[in-house]
């Protein structure tokens, strides 16, 4: 079992897409986003990964500021390079460019190695009647679980 720290999660990535696949990226960062993000002061919200020139980049997420930092602190939504292996990008940039998918990051954690990753997810948007069944299906399960958890006190 491995036993990792979730630093941010995108929680509303589950609700609007379907996943197919996930993947583990190295991420670049300074050593004021590392501090920053170890202090749960990040957001995956609206943030996607795309691939140029056979390299990953993550777009859109925000790290805030470091307290402690000078004036080497860095810009919170700058542009973050992924590390992967070059096949898995080339096996993304296929699905993307083809099929109509997206890369999102589904949270930031650190390893148990202690570096900092990203859990990146082969999405395929929902739509609103998806989201409405799966809201739905949730609250049957929901109200199955109070029900049988009900008779067994009784």
């Amino acid at each position: 079992m491995r036993h990792t720290k979730d630093l941010i999660t995108n929680r509303k990535a589950r609700h609007d897409y379907h996943i197919e696949e996930t993947y583990e990226a190295g991420i670049v960062l300074t050593g004021t986003e590392v501090k920053s993000l170890r202090e749960g002061r990040g957001n995956l919200k609206d943030s996607y990964a795309m691939i140029n020139n056979g390299e990953i980049f993550l777009y859109n997420m925000h790290i805030s500021a470091y307290d402690q930092g000078n004036r080497f602190n860095h810009d919170p939504t700058r542009t973050r390079k992924l590390l992967m292996h070059k096949r898995e990008i080339l096996k993304l940039f296929g699905y993307v460019k083809e099929k109509g998918y997206a890369i999102i990051p589904l949270r930031v954690y650190i390893n148990e190695r202690g570096k900092v990753k990203v859990e990146l997810a082969l999405a395929k948007g929902k739509k609103l009647h998806d989201k409405r069944r799966d809201i739905a299906k949730r609250d049957a399960e929901r109200e199955l679980r109070r029900a049988f958890k009900d008779s067994i006190i009784k």
